[in-house]
């Protein structure tokens, strides 16, 4: 069998020094995540974070900058999973929008909140992702290059 890391997504998003999360049902608990998900075929990294940011939340994503990219190892599954973390803006929740069904609720909560109850957090990355924000973490969207041929085009002789 080969070793595959799980490409996700995480959009971080803040407000009045409070950040944008999602209350989940996840390996049978509640918790808190950041808007996020898997990177599915076909998608650049953006389109799945505004994706996933709208799937569960109802809001419209605009990315701003890149916060980071980190490695995670689940320590019950042993999968490990790498996560492209972009900062950016939401409007208002789009009028008649449904959410996933994983999705409980969402939230506009202070990183003291959320620091209260490491066990209600999906996973240590979502405090992480919110203290690189808080730190000025924030690069460039070039950085994040999709060589991937555009959707429906064909490729070209020197593919």
């Amino acid at each position: 069998m080969t070793w595959t890391p799980r490409v996700t997504v995480a959009a971080v998003v803040e407000r009045d020094g409070r950040f944008l999360l999602v209350e989940e049902q996840a390996d049978g608990r509640r918790v808190f995540n950041q808007p996020a998900g898997h990177l599915e075929e076909g998608e650049s990294l953006l389109q799945a974070t505004a994706r996933e940011t709208l799937e569960e939340t109802g809001r419209v994503f605009t990315p701003q900058s890149l916060v980071g990219i980190y490695r995670w190892r689940h320590p019950q599954s042993g999968l490990t999973f790498l996560r492209v973390a972009v900062a950016g803006e939401v409007g208002e929740r789009v009028p008649g929008s449904c959410l996933d069904p994983d999705i409980l609720d969402t939230h506009w909560l202070s990183r003291e909140t959320l620091a209260r109850e490491p066990d209600g957090l999906r996973s240590p990355l979502v405090l992480r992702c919110i203290d690189d924000y808080r730190a000025g973490r924030r690069h460039p969207l070039e950085l994040l290059v999709d060589l991937g041929p555009a959707p429906g085009a064909q490729p070209g002789p020197d593919s």
